[in-house]
């Protein structure tokens, strides 16, 4: 199958199975969203909308956060994987966004990268679901579930090859709709050791060799 009919088979089968994926981390302010996706790094979402509730309530914002210290938000996300770097980065980054981004959390990959804590990964997820940009956030699941299916070469062996090759076949208008379809497809279908290949609706073209 020619990559151009096998992408355009996959984002059918995706149009009409998850039409209106979105996260699941929970927050309501782009603030909380980049707290959220920075505490998600090697940990599930799941454990992430457990803490946050209680850590927005007491720092709802950049302005708040900045006043605390990695000590004190430390107690609030200690079940998060890796609490004390993380602590240090919230800290770190909301200060950042006070004194570099008048408090506004940034829509450029560059000014993201800038923030404690933002990988390129975090980024281009706050592009896609806060500014609706073209990014393609590459974690575990979207890496997987993009060479198993055979939307990626073998070649493809890093993170920012994935996102590269995503980028230049999907069209950029469904880009961040296609990010979550990846992460939700690897997060419930394909998982990494027992994908669940008999219910999933992409068997007949996907290129896992089972």
């Amino acid at each position: 199958m020619r990559k151009k009919e096998l992408y355009t088979k996959v984002i059918t089968y995706f149009q009409e199975a998850m039409p209106d994926a979105q996260t699941e981390l929970h927050f309501e302010t782009p603030f909380q969203l980049l707290v959220a996706v920075i505490l998600s790094a090697q940990c599930t979402d799941k454990r992430v909308n457990m803490v946050t509730p209680k850590l927005f309530e007491d720092f709802p914002s950049a302005e708040v956060m900045a006043e605390s210290t990695p000590e004190v938000i430390f107690e609030y996300i200690k079940s998060i994987s890796y609490p004390n770097n993380k602590a240090k980065h919230l800290v770190g980054m909301s200060k950042m966004l006070l004194s570099d981004f008048q408090g506004e959390v940034p829509s450029t990959l560059e000014n993201l990268l800038k923030l404690p804590g933002v990988g390129r990964k975090t980024a281009n997820v706050i592009q896609a679901v806060v500014y609706d940009k073209a990014a393609m956030a590459v974690d575990t699941h979207v890496f997987r579930v993009s060479h198993r299916i055979g939307l990626v070469p073998k070649h493809c062996s890093t993170p920012y090859s994935v996102e590269r090759e995503l980028v230049k076949n999907i069209p950029s208008e469904i880009i961040p709709l296609a990010h979550h379809w990846l992460i939700l497809h690897g997060r419930y279908v394909c998982l990494a050791r027992a994908p669940k290949c008999e219910t999933c609706g992409l068997l007949g073209i996907c290129q896992r060799k089972i």
